[in-house]
């Protein structure tokens, strides 16, 4: 018994180090992206695909993931999964060319959208429920919660002492020992399913509608928003949106049922949850090349300087759950974001000339003090009153949600901060060596405010479809237990 409990820690060692470097991914680039942006001597544009080519297809194919997991055996699909992201890597590692890094970010994304919920089913079948599940998913939660904390400190560390292809390279080891471990101690776990009917159109079709989607969104500043090719690209997608729908209603076994939205309160948070992650990720993107690029800090520095955004969130994540029980999640929707609003607008001014301490930390503290209490609320607003049938296809909405979030927010936010830049440029009257980083800062000042716009339209949508619910303790518990929502 001793043995098999030993075991047990063991494999869930084993998952949170793999979801551990999954959501690392996710953040770890972000320091590295002007030392990439240097090395091939990409355009802003083109950066921003290292970081949406992951969150896009990670986001596109994540309920599928969680779907032929149930179909096909959850340690087959973790360990494809695995195996692809440490192949990834390598080649995203050894990249002679910025559009190769893409593809194989991509590739990422979809390995590690069959990891990533393989690796919690097999938590979930592998602890009792009740106190051993709950203290395993506390783990998890922890070690996945630190992950993105720790990407933008560990990607600064190694891209001035190792060098960018590191922040990738680092993943090949950790893959192979996650691997041979995962074979050696996870059991079997076959399908539980009587069919095998896994709706890959379903997923191919709203993941190709995504990513055309963001691609036009990001040629449109400078082919226009008009032109043809611009709105070849906005046709194609919404054709490919509208098969997905009709897909997902006459399949027998949909990607996403859609009954599951007549849970007024799982639509809502899917709705609040776009805006809030369209403008979170545009902080770390656009802030990593102002405090690099124009403040002039080294790549270990810049993640320090991020340090204080996981702490702030950690303070107020432990004090949300009080705060829900005494008020509930509703007002704390309508508030949290235009906390949020308010740091971005504060980096809305930030400086050619500025300092960190002026420009960058004010902002910071109220974005990861508001944000905090987002995820909080959020993930209990999404999952309060889903029935446990449903409870994981909840979790995955509302993870989709945040990854496709933030890839469609960064493109729109880059959009506009390329189109204002330039047109800054182009009309200064007098143009010096400082008009780059004037008109760079300019674009930069446009995407914050739009940002900011989007964390006010959130706390909108809350207060208008957010339905105001008693949480009970299994319920609190429930959610608290799931980081990626």
């Amino acid at each position: 018994m001793a043995e098999k409990i030993k075991s047990h820690w063991w494999i869930l060692i084993i998952l949170a180090l793999a979801q551990f470097m999954i959501v690392l991914d996710s953040s770890i680039v972000n320091v590295a992206l002007p030392a990439i942006e240097k090395a091939f001597h990409m355009s802003q544009t083109s950066l921003q695909w290292i970081v949406t080519a992951y969150t896009l297809t990670f986001g596109g194919f994540l309920l599928l993931g969680g779907r032929a997991a149930d179909l096909f055996g959850r340690r087959r699909l973790f360990l494809i999964g695995t195996a692809v992201f440490g192949i990834a890597s390598l080649i995203d590692g050894l990249a002679p060319s910025g559009g190769i890094l893409i593809a194989l970010r991509a590739a990422q994304g979809l390995a590690a959208a069959l990891m990533s919920p393989a690796a919690l089913s097999i938590v979930l079948v592998t602890y009792r429920e009740g106190h051993e599940r709950n203290t395993a998913l506390s783990v998890w939660g922890a070690v996945a919660s630190g992950g993105a904390a720790a990407g933008v400190l560990f990607g600064g560390i190694i891209t001035q002492y190792l060098g960018w292809r590191w922040n990738f390279l680092v993943n090949v080891p950790i893959s192979i020992a996650v691997f041979m471990a995962a074979r050696a101690l996870v059991p079997l776990h076959e399908s539980e399913e009587t069919h095998n009917d896994l709706d890959l159109p379903g997923a191919v079709s709203i993941t190709a509608a995504l990513m055309t989607l963001v691609y036009g969104l990001v040629e449109a500043p400078s082919h226009g928003w008009t032109s043809q090719s611009s709105l070849t690209y906005f046709g194609i997608a919404i054709a490919l949106l509208i098969f997905f729908y009709f897909n997902e209603k006459r399949s027998a076994h949909p990607l996403v049922p859609f009954d599951i939205f007549r849970i007024r309160n799982v639509t809502a948070a899917n709705l609040v949850q776009l805006p809030i992650m369209g403008g979170m990720l545009s902080v770390f993107f656009f802030t990593s090349l102002y405090i690099q690029s124009v403040l002039g800090y080294s790549p270990v520095k810049s993640g320090f300087s991020f340090l204080v955004i996981p702490f702030a969130i950690g303070i107020s994540a432990t004090q949300t759950p009080r705060l829900i029980k005494k008020i509930g999640f509703k007002p704390i929707l309508m508030v949290a974001p235009l906390i949020v609003a308010t740091g971005l607008f504060l980096l809305a001014h930030i400086r050619v000339d500025g300092d960190y301490f002026h420009d960058i930390l004010p902002g910071f503290i109220l974005m990861g003090l508001g944000m905090g209490a987002v995820f909080v609320s959020l993930t209990i607003a999404a999952t309060t009153g889903v029935s446990g049938r449903e409870s994981g296809l909840a979790s995955g909405l509302l993870n989709t949600s945040q990854q496709i979030g933030g890839a469609l927010g960064l493109a729109i936010l880059l959009g506009l901060s390329v189109s204002s830049a330039t047109r800054y440029a182009q009309h200064v009257a007098h143009p010096n060596a400082l008009t780059p980083l004037l008109a760079q800062v300019h674009g930069y000042h446009g995407a914050y405010y739009l940002a900011a716009g989007f964390m006010v339209l959130a706390a909108v949508i809350a207060g208008v479809l957010i339905k105001q619910q008693k949480v009970s303790d299994e319920d609190m518990k429930a959610a608290m237990s799931n980081p990626g929502a």
